[in-house]
């Protein structure tokens, strides 16, 4: 697929700071939000610098978007990534409501590079008994209970 000048531009940035981001102890990947042309957010990859498993650059960058921009919707922006985002930063981007993504890299060479993404999505695809984490439900009643009282509560913010 065939990217415009403007992408191009921003999904660089995405990579230079994958790069920077190695150089300053943190992984290999690299993230960009824009919205009306304009970066509001740039983040690398800190899961081993923060002791964080979930500080992915994409998830990096959502968080400090969000905060720039005062809002949980980030349904304005586009995120440019220096690679395919993996199953939890693709779901963390359908959450903030981002409707465009452009990516360098793909799930096929980070799992070269030692990132193996697509076995969580293989497992992903999996009904709930046979991926390799056990999925135990108990309370189920109580824990429904609490939904329902979401649904009729009268100042939801909806997400």
């Amino acid at each position: 697929m065939d990217i415009n000048f403007e992408d191009r531009e921003f999904l660089s940035i995405a990579i230079r700071t994958a790069e920077e981001n190695i150089s300053d102890g943190g992984g290999p990947f690299g993230a960009v939000i824009v919205s009306d042309g304009r970066v509001i957010a740039r983040a690398g990859n800190r899961v081993v610098t923060g002791h964080d498993p979930t500080a992915h650059a994409e998830v990096m960058a959502i968080r400090m978007a969000s905060s720039a921009l005062q809002t949980h919707d980030l349904s304005n922006c586009v995120i440019y990534t220096s690679c395919e985002p993996c199953p939890m930063c693709l779901g963390a981007i359908y959450w903030a409501g981002i409707s465009r993504i452009v990516y360098a890299s793909d799930r096929y060479m980070a799992a070269e590079a030692g990132f193996d993404d697509n076995r969580i999505y293989t497992e992903l695809s999996l009904a709930t008994g046979k991926r390799s984490i056990v999925m135990d439900q108990g309370l189920k009643h109580e824990g429904d209970s609490v939904l329902k009282k979401w649904e009729d509560f009268p100042d939801k913010v909806p997400y």
